[in-house]
């Protein structure tokens, strides 16, 4: 890592996992990040609201980082950018609509004095040793964009989040041309999506999703609630298309949602006639075929604007018998159980619900096996890493391009903090770097880590016993308690043998401690634990925490 005269790239996120996308570029004294995005938390990250990139290496070489360069306006690639820019202020280069939505969620976090940069697809810029070039991506968000790096070593290729879509909603086609001009030009290294790789044949164009929902539209004689990711804005144009057609007004629900709808209309990338949107308050002014609700919760997000209206606890949306649900998403990985328990609650209503599984009303932004085919061919890589996906993903890629004659040692399979480390014949994994997940927890961010997280699965699966006793502080009295507390292991009025046996255990543990002069806090309270614990696993086999809580006076 200390010779000036190779590059090093250094995923900080997106490798092995879907989201928190983060790619760092250095040459000698400069550094380019590409991408800032966040993942959702799992199952089992209690109270977690968002997860980010580690960036301790980017915090050790502040001085070198030159820039930040987005490839699109999703989540998972500009969602940690507000906390990036609190610690490393830089300039931030990506198309228009990618850039609005950046400067929505910087006044959501309080982030001011950032230097936002439009480019556009053909644009290149300097970014000290590098020149970045933007191609014309195609995803299921407008001016998505795929990137290329000239540097001293040779030409770097990152296709961003694509597909090669010949009928787009915004009618931009992918710039294949391009690719293949760099390919003929000479590239060092490919870094390509790898979200669909294990999916054969071609994936969908976002046209066919149009005939779809179409469809549904004609069929439809009740209200139609489609929900879909916020970003997703070819998918939000397709509905007011549709909408239009018909001749229903369009009511937005979620937050989120909202804000992303008014900043792609005022910029121009959603088109939205006259009249199509009204307010929710309006809604029972039109007859139920006459209305369109746009909502949030495609993946089942507890909070979100379709999951309250599927548990009836939506304050404006009461789902009804003859509504038509469209739900316009692949469920992420991990959050399968939540979609299916929403769709089950809204058919429990009365609706009719539409998803991917039964219907054609989502296709993926993804390039499957076929088109990640031509990419590489187009491109014709020394070397590839394969990117954005989990292991298996990454690993069903690199076959993929070992088919296509790229020698096995050129196939670079790694993981999240791993230097890569080039010059213009040769490839290899040098070291690691600092990296994994930081929680955004509330206003906090990193403060809750590992041992917080394995507290509140156990809290989650066991419960916790409190015990509170007060001591004299001379003469080695029990002056009152030991009183225990059950929260989550059980009901105390059904158990009060158990719970009373319990509290004659650890008094008789107390007693022992103080009749032999032992007094120190902390072998007390490890008494308590040892006693209570044995005696609660002998009685129901669980294991709940044990916090003991001892008072002087």
């Amino acid at each position: 890592m200390e010779d000036q005269n190779k590059l090093l790239v250094i995923p900080l996120g997106g490798l092995g996992e879907i989201g928190k996308n983060m790619t760092v570029f250095q040459y000698g004294d400069d550094i380019v990040i590409l991408d800032a995005g966040l993942a959702f938390p799992d199952d089992d990250m209690y109270g977690i609201d968002l997860v980010i990139p580690d960036i301790t290496y980017l915090k050790n070489n502040i001085d070198k980082v030159r820039g930040v360069v987005l490839t699109h306006g999703h989540e998972d690639h500009i969602g940690s950018l507000s906390y990036l820019l609190r610690e490393i202020n830089v300039p931030v280069y990506g198309t228009r609509l990618a850039l609005g939505l950046v400067e929505g969620r910087l006044k959501e976090n309080n982030v001011g004095a950032c230097k936002l940069v439009p480019v556009q697809a053909g644009d290149i810029i300097q970014l000290g040793i590098f020149k970045v070039g933007f191609i014309q991506g195609s995803h299921s968000i407008p001016d998505a964009c795929g990137i290329y790096f000239n540097t001293p070593v040779g030409t770097v290729v990152h296709t961003g989040d694509f597909k090669i879509d010949q009928t787009p909603v915004d009618g931009k086609l992918i710039d294949i041309h391009k690719f293949a001009e760099l390919g003929n030009k000479g590239v060092l290294l490919l870094m390509s999506d790898s979200t669909n790789a294990e999916r054969p044949g071609y994936t969908g164009s976002e046209m066919e999703v149009s005939i779809t929902l179409d469809d549904a539209f004609q069929q439809s004689r009740g209200r139609i609630i489609l929900a879909t990711f916020a970003s997703n804005v070819s998918r939000i144009q397709q509905a007011i298309h549709s909408a239009c057609k018909y001749k229903r007004k369009v009511i937005i629900f979620g937050r989120s949602m909202v804000n992303v709808v008014n900043i792609a209309t005022q910029l121009g990338y959603l088109e939205m006639p006259e009249g199509t949107l009204i307010e929710p308050e309006e809604m029972n002014n039109y007859r139920e075929d006459q209305v369109l609700i746009l909502t949030t919760g495609s993946q089942g997000e507890p909070m979100s604007g379709l999951s309250r209206m599927a548990t009836n606890n939506h304050r404006t949306v009461s789902v009804n018998p003859g509504d038509t649900v469209l739900i316009a998403a692949t469920p992420i990985p991990g959050n399968e159980t939540s979609v299916s328990k929403t769709i089950d609650n809204l058919l429990r209503l009365g609706a009719h619900v539409v998803y991917e599984k039964i219907s054609g009303i989502h296709v993926s932004g993804h390039a499957s096996q076929e088109e990640l085919k031509l990419m590489l061919n187009l491109v014709r890589p020394k070397f590839f890493i394969p990117v954005h996906g989990e292991y298996r993903m990454l690993k069903q890629h690199g076959k993929i391009a070992e088919r296509l004659g790229i020698p096995k040692e050129n196939i670079l399979i790694g993981e999240n903090g791993c230097v890569f480390e080039f010059t213009s014949d040769s490839a290899k994994i040098n070291g690691k770097v600092p990296s994994g997940k930081v929680f955004v927890d509330g206003l906090g961010v990193g403060d809750v880590g590992n041992i917080v997280l394995r507290d509140r699965q156990q809290f989650s699966q066991e419960g916790v016993v409190i015990v509170v006793v007060t001591l004299q502080k001379e003469g080695n009295i029990i002056l009152a308690g030991p009183d225990l507390v059950s929260r989550g292991f059980v009901y105390v009025r059904d158990s009060e043998e158990l719970m009373n046996e319990a509290q004659f255990r650890v008094q008789t543990a107390l007693e022992n401690c103080l009749g032999n002069n032992i007094m120190e806090w902390a072998t007390l309270k490890q008494q308590i634990r040892e006693a209570l614990g044995k005696y609660l696993y002998e009685k129901t086999g669980r294991r709940p925490m044990i916090l003991p809580i001892i008072m002087e006076v």
